[in-house]
């Protein structure tokens, strides 16, 4: 998953305004104590990114 369609997947499921407070405030246990941006920022794959949100997250089937 390219990062370009991880923040569309993010913007959808958040809303454009939303999904950056999402990525900067939220500590997720399923990336280690850390927030979204943390852990992209530290190399972490999209992909494994985006399934951490999805099992954190009621994220509609068609985002999966």
């Amino acid at each position: 998953m390219r990062l370009t369609e991880f923040w569309e997947r993010m913007n959808q499921q958040f809303g454009e305004g939303y999904a950056e407070s999402v990525a900067k405030d939220h500590v997720m246990a399923e990336l280690g104590g850390r927030t979204i941006e943390r852990a992209l920022a530290d190399g972490e794959p999209a992909k494994k990114v985006w399934q951490a949100v999805v099992a954190t997250f009621d994220v509609p089937q068609r985002l999966r």
